[in-house]
């Protein structure tokens, strides 16, 4: 997965995803009150379009990737914004140990179903989470594999109520779904579809 990312980094950034990224962020602020004395945590922050949509809103972002082409440009942007108050590391919580520190704010774009063991990704999120912390995820609804096409081993997006289980049962609590955006895409027959992209907000 890394290789491709990696290759894709530099032309990253297009306008369709930095507004996919601004819907994430505007959802997220009309859920949850966010605070500068808040920390926040995006796992598979890719070049950060998210976590710069709320840099103004947080006290300090640590951003996460396992990418090491993603976060080069990461950097880049980061040094050009004159910030200092966003941290990038490459990570990969299924491999690589969870950091030391705890966040008050846990959030992930698009990344979820990249990662074959769901419930464990989501108790790792809730023991990075401080108590009363909060889980943002945003991510595609369960379609028919058209989005990725053949080849792709991941999820093909999820559905919320079996979703929501997994988070209670990872002891997450009031659990929200709406619908934050879609995703205009031309899938393999040649017609462009558009698939939902869900935020869904908890807390610890």
């Amino acid at each position: 997965m890394n290789a491709s990312f990696d290759e894709r980094a530099k032309t990253w950034d297009t306008p369709q995803k930095a507004q996919r990224a601004q819907a994430v962020a505007d959802g997220i602020k009309r859920h949850l009150e966010l605070t500068t004395d808040m920390t926040g945590f995006e796992y598979g922050c890719g070049t950060g379009l998210l976590s710069f949509c709320l840099s103004q809103d947080l006290r300090h972002i640590t951003l996460a990737d396992s990418s090491v082409g993603m976060l080069e440009v990461l950097k880049e942007k980061i040094q050009t914004a004159g910030v200092s108050h966003m941290t990038p590391l490459q990570l990969d919580l299924m491999e690589d140990a969870a950091p030391a520190t705890s966040f008050n704010l846990i959030y992930t774009m698009l990344t979820l179903h990249h990662i074959d063991d769901t419930d464990r990704i989501l108790g790792i999120f809730h023991t990075l989470l401080e108590q009363n912390g909060f889980l943002c995820i945003a991510d595609l609804d369960k379609e028919d594999g058209s989005f990725h096409r053949a080849g792709f081993d991941g999820h093909k997006g999820f559905e919320r109520s079996q979703l929501k289980t997994k988070l209670e049962r990872a002891g997450f609590t009031e659990i929200q779904f709406e619908t934050c955006y879609a995703i205009e895409k031309e899938v393999a027959s040649g017609e462009t579809r558009a698939f939902p992209v869900f935020l869904m907000t908890c807390k610890k």
